[in-house]
């Protein structure tokens, strides 16, 4: 009796009660993995994502505002070539009663308004005129549609060149007139080219006395 009341006594020192005992940490009520925050490497990945991000609108948005700008010379150009054809196609090209031909190979067409005199009118212009500026089959516009004269050298405010050519038809057609329109953007990297470029407008015209 004596021996087990000395081993129950041991046994209680070796173990103390259940209140004593230290208490392992535990994660506050709530708390998960979630709450421990971001890495250095997760907040380099995210900015770099972002940058990414940004550049690309930022290329959207210049692409964007390109296309905008080369969509509105084109209208400019299209509208401008239709001026001009029309009024190459007002000038005198017929017959007068008792069929003599009556052609306008005077009116200067480079200046607004046109002049009775000094210009080349209707009269056929000399091979590569839609690829050089040629005296007579060019003039100059400005952003707002202006002319600003004709001549070789764009002044200084041109943003448009627009140039011409009038071909006369093959003997069997001697009184027709094939007229070809051009109009280029200044900033243009084909101007002195034959080839047409993207950025070109051209307009075809057949002109027949009557």
């Amino acid at each position: 009796m004596v021996a087990a009341v000395a081993t129950i006594r041991r046994r209680s020192c070796e173990f103390p009660n259940d209140s004593t005992r230290s208490i392992p940490d535990r994660p506050l009520h709530g708390s998960s993995s979630m709450d421990r925050g971001f890495s250095l490497i997760e907040v380099l990945v995210a900015t770099a994502l972002t940058t990414i991000g940004t550049m690309a609108l930022a290329q959207l948005c210049a692409m964007s505002m390109r296309m905008n700008y080369d969509a509105r010379a084109t209208t400019v150009a299209t509208m401008l070539a239709s001026q001009k054809m029309e009024q190459l196609r007002a000038l005198a090209w017929t017959s007068d009663t008792v069929g003599a031909p009556i052609s306008d190979l005077a009116t200067d067409t480079t200046v607004e308004p046109p002049s009775s005199s000094g210009g080349t009118g209707l009269s056929a212009s000399p091979p590569g005129t839609l690829g050089t500026n040629t005296t007579g089959y060019c003039d100059f516009v400005d952003e707002n549609g202006r002319t600003l004269g004709g001549g070789t050298a764009p002044p200084s405010t041109t943003a448009f060149v627009r140039r011409w050519s009038i071909a006369p038809g093959p003997p069997a057609a001697i009184d027709t007139l094939a007229i070809q329109i051009a109009v280029i953007p200044i900033g243009s990297q084909r101007r002195g080219s034959t080839i047409r470029g993207p950025d070109e407008v051209r307009l075809l015209g057949i002109r027949t006395r009557k």
